[in-house]
């Protein structure tokens, strides 16, 4: 009898839904942190988040910020949403090349639910504080979907603007302002189940740091790609925020009850300097301008994502593959890793799952990771993840960092089809995770298997298709800098 009490009292701390804490930096590349490899960067906060916990080593997004965005929020891909891109089509001038893009959605449909929505449904106080880029006027703003507390701000990291209008001192420091919110609305919800999202603007241009830390790297040698003193401080200032954040959970006595999730939204920007770092039109030359700390895309990059290949914008590795890092004290397994292919649209399904919440009203594309997270070791259940861009995006006259393109990752297998003339591209990722080696002429039958399946996902989410470029009025070329935002989301 006296084991029966013991078990039934244990029953509600079992069964407890655990907080979620989705912390997410902008344009932070896979090999931008101390544990996934760098030399240069110093982020101790996160080493030892990774330490205490697991990272997915095979982790994929978009190619750049919106549409990883509108993928975490609703669980599908672009081909169901309609979000490919920032923007519009006009963005970069295509007018002379084979294809027309399908035209660009940049709000998250309000017909989608979104995983702050189905959370809230299960009893949790939810908060969202940072950059949000798939909606911000009236329905589209994060407090009409599902967040009980919103603020909204990206653009700069001194001088900064906040959706609704907010006050904050005239020097403070963006990625500081969004985590003193962040850590406030945990002390505020400590006694009930929270999801916290925090979706930094940091590391995004314009390059800007705080000049304390920006001095701490400016005689740091370089290495392997990673050298600019100003982007390593913008790191830091993204460390610390994890830093903070895990001190107030133990702050507050939540740690243990808590899931931590460290991500990034897309490649970093850089890679382009190397030969097949971009795109080229026949007779472009190999090369690039040179790397400035506030350099565009258009250059080599604040930063180098080998040895994936090219960087954010691409569809290659090292526009796709991001860090990700989970802890959740008790269930993950210290220091583990796992290199199954994951993705942005697993993140609803496996919400759900831990949350005991309700599906939402879309159809989900994803596989829920909760079981990956508590055993490296777990499968899936699926046989393949996907991408489609059915567009353009340029980096300089003669350069693209993609044109339209599909692809599908089953296992170590990638292949990639270019739909301006079908062009069909190989790679074993286990052997050659640079992108070196395109195996689709040497191995016919394996592209064509690959390739077979991605034509039939196509068809199954009804994946809108580029179509024939007609020469008119709406193929003149984009008017110079036309679609280049302060906030720089390309």
């Amino acid at each position: 009898m006296r084991l029966l009490l013991l078990l039934l009292a244990a029953l509600p701390l079992c069964a407890r839904q655990p907080n979620i804490v989705l912390i997410m930096a902008d344009d932070l590349g896979w090999t931008d942190l101390g544990c996934f490899g760098s030399k240069y960067y110093e982020t101790p906060a996160i080493d030892r988040l990774a330490a205490e916990g697991m990272r997915l080593t095979n982790h994929h997004h978009c190619q750049n910020c919106t549409p990883t965005r509108a993928a975490l929020l609703s669980g599908q891909y672009g081909a169901r949403t309609g979000v490919y891109t920032v923007g519009g089509i006009d963005r970069f001038d295509w007018g002379k090349r084979p294809l027309r893009p399908v035209d660009n959605v940049t709000s998250l449909p309000l017909d989608r639910d979104t995983f702050a929505d189905q959370l809230k449904k299960a009893g949790y106080a939810t908060g969202m504080f940072g950059k949000w880029h798939i909606g911000e006027s009236g329905a589209f703003h994060p407090s009409k979907r599902g967040f009980d507390e919103a603020l909204v701000s990206m653009g700069t990291h001194f001088g900064f603007k906040v959706n609704p209008t907010t006050d904050h001192p005239a020097d403070a420091y963006l990625a500081d302002w969004l985590t003193d919110r962040a850590v406030d609305f945990i002390g505020r919800n400590k006694d009930h189940p929270f999801l916290l999202y925090l979706p930094h603007f940091g590391v995004h241009s314009p390059f800007q740091a705080k000049q304390d830390l920006a001095a701490r790297f400016k005689d740091k040698p370089g290495v392997g790609g990673h050298r600019s003193a100003t982007y390593a401080a913008m790191i830091a200032s993204v460390d610390e925020s994890v830093g903070r954040v895990m001190a107030k959970l133990k702050e507050v006595g939540v740690a243990d009850d808590t899931l931590v999730v460290f991500m990034s939204d897309n490649g970093g920007v850089g890679g382009y300097d190397r030969p097949d770092g971009l795109i080229r039109e026949p007779g472009k030359e190999a090369k690039t301008k040179k790397a400035k700390a506030g350099g565009a895309e258009a250059g080599g990059g604040i930063t180098d994502n080998a040895p994936l290949r090219s960087g954010k914008g691409s569809l290659y590795e090292g526009g796709t593959r991001v860090p990700f890092i989970v802890s959740w004290p008790g269930r993950t397994r210290a220091g583990s890793s796992a290199d199954v292919p994951t993705a942005h649209v697993d993140l609803f399904p496996t919400l759900l799952e831990l949350a005991g919440a309700p599906k939402p009203r879309q159809t989900l594309d994803g596989a829920s990771l909760a079981g990956l997270f508590k055993d490296p070791g777990a499968t899936l259940g699926r046989q393949a993840i996907f991408q489609h861009f059915p567009g353009y995006l340029g980096s300089g006259p003669g350069l693209w960092r993609t044109t339209p393109v599909s692809l599908i990752h089953a296992g170590d297998w990638k292949l990639m089809e270019y739909l301006e003339d079908g062009r069909l591209e190989l790679y074993n990722l286990k052997d050659d995770l640079g992108e070196t080696k395109n195996l689709a002429a040497s191995m016919p039958d394996k592209a064509k298997e690959l390739h077979q399946r991605l034509v039939a996902w196509r068809k199954e989410v009804n994946a809108p298709m580029p179509q024939p470029n007609q020469p008119s009025a709406e193929t003149a070329p984009a008017k110079k800098g036309k679609g280049k935002k302060k906030d720089g989301g390309k």
